[in-house]
């Protein structure tokens, strides 16, 4: 199982790596055959870039160039594929320097984050081949959570079937992915052999966790999740039905520890991949900035990470002192810039414009947009990427500020509730406290105003989080989170901010996605709307 972490649109880098993985399997491993993930040749998603010509001519070209490199092993490997004036999602069985067969993915996933329909048109005949005496289907991804694809290959003499996939992660997604291939592997009487993509691409991130069922749906082998690279699986053929020898089980990750690791490989591909430095980040004594710089070490070292302080006339002395305390156990670089001097200077520009008007969020928001300004200089001069620190339920409500907070080119806690935040915050401290306690047991405060808390403009989080997963994850509407207990008055409030803020959303970066319902690839909404999902009272 060539559990790879490939990079988009780099076909012939990808290439390259499918060549090492192959010979490493075959001359150190022993192994007959490898596979490798759904669409590997390209890396997944390759989204409109299966558009171009000269990438589909490229993968034809490194797809030949595969195969005769890799005499003396059978390699399966995901590759789009023209044929007839059409383009398929393929895989192709490659043995001693040519293309010996190939299948066309069957049911081509158009949900969710998922637009296959939007570049590939569905195969429709099983692949059965014949690999040292045994016969061996070949399907991909959407083809085994679907009835069809895994029975036509059985029917078709198949005894083991091997599934390649591109199969990104969400919160327990591991648990899901088991009990659907079980199912299908009782249901067809064969073996499965499960092989996922691992790493991270823009918002998606892939896990891995390749694993084998046999046909009673056991699952004897499963690989690491998060974690790329080649693992055998010995296939006993001498009886009937084929047998998987049973493997090394790796223990299944806490929703937590699995969110996590989730993030830090995000992170870690989206700066690694793009080419960046490093990452700067604002850091200002609160629990979301704490969390993502702690994310932000565990992804590409404290040496490439560097932490800014932009305390104003409201920021807290003991904001201060958590964001040096949490630097300092991290071996951050943290600087200080007051942001004072700049802030009266915008408020003496404007005085002739403010005359006779309040103060209000408009003085907040110049606050929040000097920090951007400056965090977006320093990235200019040093390459290193921005990383924004707000969460999912604040991006939620537009509880931020456009071109201040919001500011980065990448959002490690966009889709992660705040709840989650602090349960995040506890399991890092509980590998190596280095989020300070104080930070994660303070009232959340933007400090933006005299002592300010989130809770002069926001419900308690455990409640807004909890409203938030019925409207976000579940689309249910005004009346059914009303009729599950909630206060009404509280649910209008959320519902509207959450309506409201769309165009927010729509300019905020992008982030890693945990669970089943971001904003972005998995949540469309209209920005401009005259839909109304309130009481009609």
């Amino acid at each position: 199982m060539g559990q790879l972490n490939m990079l988009v649109g780099d076909v012939v880098g990808n290439t390259e790596k499918l060549i090492h993985a192959a010979r490493r399997a075959h001359n150190d491993l022993g192994a007959d055959l490898i596979a490798f993930p759904e669409l590997a040749l390209t890396g997944y998603p390759p989204e409109d870039l299966l558009f171009r010509n000269d990438l589909l001519t490229q993968a034809e070209t490194q797809l030949a160039l595969l195969a005769k490199e890799t005499r003396g092993i059978d390699v399966i490997v995901g590759h789009p594929r023209r044929q007839s004036g059409k383009l398929y999602n393929a895989a192709s069985l490659l043995r001693q320097g040519r293309v010996h067969a190939t299948y066309f993915k069957q049911h081509l996933p158009n949900y969710g984050v998922f637009d296959e329909k939007r570049y590939f048109v569905a195969g429709a005949k099983p692949c059965v081949v014949d690999v040292r005496g045994t016969a061996v289907g070949i399907t991909i991804c959407e083809d085994v959570w679907e009835s069809g694809p895994v029975d036509k290959a059985a029917q078709a003499g198949a005894k083991l079937v091997i599934n390649i996939n591109s199969s990104p992660y969400h919160l327990n997604k591991g648990n899901e992915r088991i009990d659907i291939v079980a199912k299908r592997a009782r249901t067809s009487k064969v073996p499965i052999i499960y092989v996922n993509l691992v790493g991270g691409q823009d918002e998606l991130v892939f896990d891995g966790e390749s694993f084998v069922v046999d046909a009673a749906g056991a699952v004897t082998q499963r690989a690491a999740a998060f974690e790329e690279d080649l693992f055998v699986v010995d296939i006993g053929t001498s009886s009937t039905p084929v047998a998987p020898v049973p493997g090394k089980l790796t223990s299944s990750l806490t929703e937590v520890e699995s969110a996590y690791r989730a993030i830090v490989l995000g992170v870690r591909d989206y700066i690694n991949k793009n080419g960046f430095n490093g990452a700067v980040l604002g850091l200002s004594g609160g629990i979301d900035s704490g969390l993502t710089l702690a994310i932000a070490v565990d992804a590409i070292g404290a040496e490439r990470v560097e932490a800014v302080m932009m305390p104003s006339r409201y920021t807290s002395s003991i904001s201060l002192e958590d964001a040096r305390s949490e630097a300092a156990a991290l071996g951050v670089d943290c600087r200080m810039i007051p942001i004072e001097p700049m802030f009266e200077t915008f408020m003496k520009s404007l005085a002739e414009q403010f005359r006779g008007l309040p103060r209000d969020t408009t003085e907040e928001n110049i606050q929040a947009r000097i920090r951007g300004v400056l965090l977006m200089a320093i990235s200019n001069k040093s390459g290193k990427i921005v990383l924004a620190t707000g969460n999912k339920s604040e991006m939620a409500v537009g509880y931020a500020t456009l071109y201040g907070d919001m500011v980065g080119g990448f959002a490690a806690i966009k889709d992660v509730p705040k709840t989650m935040v602090y349960r995040l915050a506890h399991y890092r401290n509980h590998v190596a406290p280095v989020i300070p306690q104080r930070m994660i047991e303070r009232p959340p405060s933007a400090e933006l105003a005299p002592d300010q808390k989130d809770t002069d403009t926001l419900p308690p989080y455990e409640l807004l989080d909890a409203v938030l997963e019925r409207y976000v994850e579940r689309d249910q509407g005004y009346q059914d989170i009303v009729d599950a207990g909630f206060d009404a008055k509280t649910v209008a409030k959320v519902l509207t901010m959450v309506d409201r803020n769309e165009y927010k959303r729509r300019q905020a970066a992008p982030g890693v996605r945990i669970t089943p319902r971001a904003f972005g690839r998995d949540r469309r909404y209209p920005i401009t709307s005259g839909f109304r999902r309130r009481d009609p009272r």
